[in-house]
């Protein structure tokens, strides 16, 4: 059986336009960027290109915010770091308990280094405590980071909503974005938003792994995370990756071309793929799928996270792999950790209703049988599991 892969909040496949326009820069348009001869000013112009391209795609107001990185994890370490660095009178930061490891892990480290740290909660459907928030800001908080969109349940945070109650609480308090898992799925405008700096990652939404940028508004100033040359107006050190800079570019000019139609596209697969699997279960005589955690299977999105009662999540995915169907149980950055879903168990579940649960996520790449074809596999293999669990 050919491949389903159903696992696009882990990464996605790269457009093949995408791909085409990075070809040159990795064949005829090697030169280093920073050069000073013909040749490499084409490379230089390609970088400029590009995030021209990135900038208008974010709405920022100067190609300067727009900072390339290698992926989502260095832009959340450069901005925290870089802002810290820059205030280090203030001594207290917040995030959310739902954040992606990047963040999540470089906070409780923070806290080892003395900064004090408020970890704000979810309720049951993971939305985020904004009263708890608004309370936990004072005069001493440095940096708020929240992320968009949850990579495990698909949840928005209102993020307009959140900077409005920061700078209300402390105008100087600064508010790091992580957006990897909205890019190309949502239309986001920075100066709308109101956020200081944004974290974005090429390899979620069709372009190439090992390409990431930062936006850091004018006002906003940081240290570099890498010391070294002077690329990124010194603010990132190291030979531009011209090939996945070209194609982050592109990949942000096709997904300005079909944003609306995707979301549609990826919103209806889900919720395609989600009848199948109820149709087939019932076949089964399973009357329930289990707990949805998260938005609502109506609501726009191309995340679905399901807790499948009674069904060992890992060993699910182990025999939906041995059929060639991609889906996970969580954060591809944690798949390896033995611990149940930190997402999931601030949601409330407990750590064997974590471990039951499965991540489906989809992209505009993905096709309606793709979707029905998975879920009635997967309907067949949790039949099995659960006929070996009642045994």
């Amino acid at each position: 059986m050919s491949l389903i892969y159903l696992d696009n909040n882990a990464t996605t496949k790269v457009d093949p336009q995408v791909l085409e326009a990075m070809l040159p820069y990795f064949k005829e348009e090697y030169a280093n960027p920073s050069s000073v001869y013909e040749f490499a000013k084409r490379s230089n112009h390609a970088v400029r290109e590009a995030r021209g391209v990135i900038k208008d795609f974010y709405n920022a107001r100067d190609e300067k915010e727009i900072i390339f990185t290698s992926c989502g994890s260095e832009s959340a370490n450069t901005a925290i770091r870089g802002v810290l660095n820059m205030n280090k009178n203030k001594r207290h930061i917040i995030t959310t308990k739902v954040e992606h490891p990047c963040v999540l892990n470089l906070y409780r480290a923070l806290e080892k280094e003395g900064y004090r740290v408020d970890y704000i909660g979810v309720n049951s459907n993971g939305e985020l405590d904004l009263e708890q928030l608004k309370e936990a800001i004072d005069e001493d908080t440095a940096l708020v980071s929240v992320m968009y969109a949850n990579n495990e349940t698909g949840v928005v945070f209102p993020i307009k909503k959140i900077s409005e109650i920061i700078k209300s609480k402390n105008p100087e308090t600064k508010f790091y974005v992580d957006a990897v898992q909205v890019t190309g799925k949502l239309a986001i405008d920075v100066q709308d938003l109101g956020v200081d700096l944004m974290g974005i990652s090429g390899h979620k939404f069709h372009a190439p792994k090992g390409i990431g940028a930062l936006y850091v508004n004018s006002k906003t100033l940081i240290t570099p995370l890498i010391i070294g040359g002077h690329q990124e107006r010194g603010k990132r050190a190291g030979t531009e990756n011209v090939a996945g800079i070209v194609g982050f570019g592109a990949a942000c000019e096709i997904s300005s071309k079909s944003l609306h139609e995707d979301c549609i596209w990826v919103s209806t697969l889900k919720q395609r793929f989600y009848m199948a699997l109820t149709d087939a279960l019932k076949k089964s005589g399973r009357t329930e799928i289990g707990r949805t955690n998260g938005p609502s299977v109506l609501n726009p999105g191309k995340t679905l996270n399901l807790c499948l009662s009674g069904i060992d999540g890992q060993t699910l995915l182990l025999m939906l792999d041995g059929k060639n169907i991609c889906i996970s149980a969580g954060s591809a950055c944690r798949s390896h950790e033995a611990e149940p879903s930190h997402v999931l168990t601030a949601m409330g579940l407990t750590a064997d209703e974590a471990r039951s649960s499965i991540r489906i996520s989809f992209s505009r790449m993905n096709t309606a049988d793709e979707a029905v074809d998975a879920a009635n596999i997967i309907a067949s293999c949790i039949e099995i599991l659960a006929n070996e669990v009642a045994k």
